[in-house]
């Protein structure tokens, strides 16, 4: 169980780095990101269908991501849509184009087609035979998955990056200096997307299939992923950032994995994840308009003070006043 978590939550955590990316750096709501994850599957099943090596099949998904991701930004840019009304669209438009892709096919099983993941599984059995065999792809994606975490960082300390950050907090600052605001945000926005249908190759790796159904509230679990890391870790650096979206990541799958594990207790059911997601994204946003933990940390530090204060007089012990003079 420990293993699913952590593999499901660096694959999806992969998808929010990309979240990340555009909700918080560039300040740009994308809902391309629920068409470009199951994009990145159907791409991958179409090239291990017609036989190309999964390494090929998982660089194609990447730049297909990449490719929505422009779609996007040229609705944005050239049209003067707005950027939520663009993601609706080319999110629309991307299920037709998956169905495409896989032939007309909604769904494509890998039971038959070997790929990255499954060879790892092999690989990992044969040679260890008394763990678990999905260590082996817990191992390929925290290498994985932490090499692609220092490139982004290192990403964002160039002048490009710094550039894309400056932009979404000020984006006249940006054009005072010259620089061309659609440009910089249409390179945040492929990448982003690129991101997503990266992590929706590995997500159907990881299940055995592709579907074109799959990426359905995929942007929604990556804010809530994106909220609950952001409770564990305040603060501006990007290294720190980018560690708390992986972190975000993990704790929603294991919360998700608990509600379908022992959500039965509670008369809850796997349709009910959804409405769970929903209500926890309400309430982190509830905490964080309300600043109840800033408010809570300034009560508990008066509280400890006056507690301190308290102790001090208690143990106070006054002189004793006889009214005698003292002795010379």
């Amino acid at each position: 169980m420990i293993s699913s978590i952590l593999i499901e939550g660096f694959i999806y955590g992969i998808m929010v780095l990309g979240v990340f990316s555009t909700f918080r750096v560039l300040n740009f709501c994308d809902m391309t990101v629920d068409g470009s994850f199951p994009l990145g599957a159907c791409v991958l099943a179409a090239c291990l269908s017609s036989g190309l090596p999964p390494f090929i099949a998982l660089l194609l998904a990447f730049c297909a991501g990449l490719f929505a991701g422009l779609i996007t930004t040229v609705i944005y840019t050239r049209f003067k849509i707005p950027d939520l009304l663009a993601g609706i669209l080319t999110m629309t438009m991307l299920y037709s184009v998956n169905l495409r892709i896989m032939s007309n096919k909604a769904n494509v099983s890998f039971l038959k087609i070997p790929t990255l993941f499954s060879r790892l599984d092999a690989f990992f059995y044969d040679h260890f035979p008394n763990l678990d065999s999905q260590w082996g792809i817990l191992i390929f994606l925290v290498i994985f998955v932490f090499i692609l975490k220092g490139l982004i960082d290192l990403f964002y300390h160039t002048d490009l990056g710094l550039t894309m950050g400056a932009l979404g907090a000020n984006p006249q600052l940006i054009i005072s200096q010259g620089v061309n605001p659609n440009v910089v945000r249409g390179i945040g926005i492929c990448v982003s997307n690129g991101l997503a249908a990266l992590a929706g190759a590995f997500a159907a790796m990881y299940n055995g299939f592709a579907d074109v159904g799959m990426g359905t509230g995929v942007v929604v679990s990556g804010l809530a992923s994106l909220m609950l890391g952001e409770f564990i870790l305040r603060s501006n650096k990007i290294t720190v950032q980018t560690t708390r979206v992986l972190i975000g990541s993990i704790i929603y799958r294991a919360l998700m994995m608990l509600a379908r594990s022992y959500g039965y207790k509670i008369h809850m059911t796997p349709n009910d994840l959804k409405l769970a997601t929903g209500l926890l994204i309400i309430l982190c946003l509830i905490i964080t308009r309300t600043d109840c933990v800033e408010r809570f940390k300034k009560w508990k530090s008066v509280r400890n003070k006056n507690n301190a204060q308290n102790s001090e007089h208690l143990y106070d012990v006054q002189p004793e006043h006889t009214g005698r003079k003292p002795r010379p």
